[in-house]
């Protein structure tokens, strides 16, 4: 509900359904820190384990929290050599998981970055491949490609299309267990999460967004998006402009009037304080679930104690009104 809320649309392609009673690894470009696993687990249709940095368990609080969620970290070089080792734990669990035609989800660049493009897939999923297949040979695990798509990415109401590939049989492309099998997969999957998101060279990065970003292309259309690149610009489509900017300006600025507590913490105390740009749009959902609809009570509250029911109820329904028209239009 919080994600319907937060977002004008939320597209879902499936080139192929993905199996119910397999043991499944989803495999996903990393773009927007937190949201991109929310948007996994809403829309694949399984119930998943998450694997993430571990840096984010530090804290108590959170960590308790990313548990609850069935969220399981994996540590980096970056986190000291001494936590390495956990990871064995970790993998462990991820194989027992996958025994059980339990579904694994995990992002194989190994960090995420906002830009268009498909990174270089790190070692950590064909290591839990191999360990499953190792220990269970006769497993049918299925790996599925997934490519996000957000329109911009930061923005509040912005838009994302999730484009999920065909199911792949690792047996299929593991048999010696070898080196070459490792950068083998590493290269198939790499080039499935290309099809399936928009992918810029970084040696041509700036230039080509620039005029992607002229061209007004559909970034929410990957394929299209592509096949522009591929073309050097001549064969692209461009998006139909809305004309209900007016419109939608007036709704959120009711919006901000009518939670302008919420917005007063994000803006002045939240926002400043977030160093990295992929972790916008995770802590302003983050302030979307829980703050808002506490002051939205606490207001409601108020006005039912003083001016009845009635009052406090339409004044929760306009509410929501506004921030859906605000959001949606």
């Amino acid at each position: 509900m919080g994600l319907f809320f937060y977002y004008k649309k939320i597209s879902v392609v499936k080139e192929e359904g993905i199996p119910k009673n397999k043991p499944i690894l989803l495999l996903s470009n990393h773009q927007n820190a937190l949201i991109d696993a929310l948007l996994i687990a809403t829309t694949s249709g399984r119930f998943s384990y998450f694997l993430t940095r571990a840096s984010v368990f530090k804290k108590k609080l959170v960590s308790k929290l990313l548990y609850s969620v069935n969220m399981l970290p994996v540590y980096r070089v970056r986190d000291g050599w001494s936590t390495i080792s956990k990871n064995n734990y970790i993998f462990k669990t991820c194989t027992q998981k996958l025994k059980n035609n339990e579904a694994v989800a995990l992002f194989p660049e190994g960090n995420h970055h906002i830009n268009r493009s498909v990174r270089p897939l790190s070692k950590g999923f064909t290591r839990i491949i191999f360990e499953t297949l190792t220990t269970y040979p006769e497993l049918d695990l299925q790996l599925v490609p997934i490519g996000l798509n957000y329109k911009e990415g930061t923005t509040f109401g912005d838009s994302v299309a999730l484009y999920y590939g065909k199911p792949i049989p690792a047996r299929t492309m593991v048999s010696t267990f070898s080196n070459q099998e490792i950068v083998a997969l590493r290269h198939i999957v790499q080039e499935k999460l290309k099809g399936l998101t928009t992918h810029i060279d970084a040696e041509v990065y700036k230039q080509t967004i620039e005029k992607l970003n002229l061209l007004q292309v559909d970034f929410l259309n990957p394929i299209a998006v592509n096949k522009c690149i591929e073309s050097h610009f001549k064969d692209c489509q461009s998006t139909a402009k809305t004309n209900n900017n007016v419109i939608k300006q007036i709704f959120r600025g009711l919006l901000v009037l009518s939670l302008f507590v919420p917005v007063f913490i994000w803006r002045y105390y939240v926002k400043p304080k977030i160093v990295e740009v992929e972790f916008i749009a995770t802590f302003r959902f983050a302030i979307a679930i829980t703050l808002v609809p506490i002051w939205m009570l606490l207001c409601a509250v108020f006005m039912a104690f003083y001016f009845g029911f009635v009052y406090a109820l339409v004044y929760f329904i306009t509410v929501l009104i506004i921030a859906l028209l605000s959001v949606k239009l």
